[in-house]
């Protein structure tokens, strides 16, 4: 399991952990407008899906707004930010902040894509919220860039992600 922290300290997470090479597991998640979306609603793009633990926290709100950013250069890549936060609040964020070039989504109902992703922390202050990693899926649903990022409160490293999305092209 990746070893992940918190301020310096160890972080529980459930599940299993993504490799590259993996076959990306599918999903329902909640959108802002209370739709479930899924794994196959992208079907044929490469995606990149990063998961924080909430969008009210200063890095996680660095990251979506960065990802928001970078979204415009990246016409055929459908750019996912995942969050236990509740769809209400996430679509209050999205519109306070001009976030309108991704999707953001929440797995609050289930928890089961952060089970299913590697990335459901359990226990301790952010129990069932979703730690920090970014995943990049091609178009044939295959884990071609994995990063757990080992400080929950760094910033993972963009750079990476968007070689790794934009390989894709």
């Amino acid at each position: 399991m990746a070893q992940v922290t918190l301020k310096g300290n160890p972080v529980t997470l459930a599940g299993t952990e993504l490799k590259v090479g993996d076959k990306a597991p599918d999903f329902k998640l909640q959108n802002n407008a209370l739709a479930d979306v899924s794994l196959k609603d992208t079907a044929g793009k490469t995606r990149i899906i990063a998961t924080v633990p909430s969008l009210d926290t200063g890095v996680c709100h660095a990251e979506t707004k960065r990802f928001n950013d970078e979204a415009i250069g990246l016409p055929d890549v459908e750019i996912l930010v995942v969050s236990t936060d509740l769809p209400f609040g996430q679509k209050r964020w999205c519109g306070a902040e001009n976030v309108d070039q991704i999707a953001c989504l929440s797995d609050h109902r289930t928890t089961e894509f952060g089970k299913s992703y590697g990335v459901l922390i359990q226990g301790g202050g952010l129990d069932r919220c979703l730690t920090r990693a970014i995943f990049v899926v091609g178009p044939d649903d295959v884990v071609k860039h994995v990063e757990y990022v080992s400080e929950i409160t760094e910033h993972p490293n963009y750079d990476a992600a968007l070689n790794a999305a934009g390989a894709e092209e």
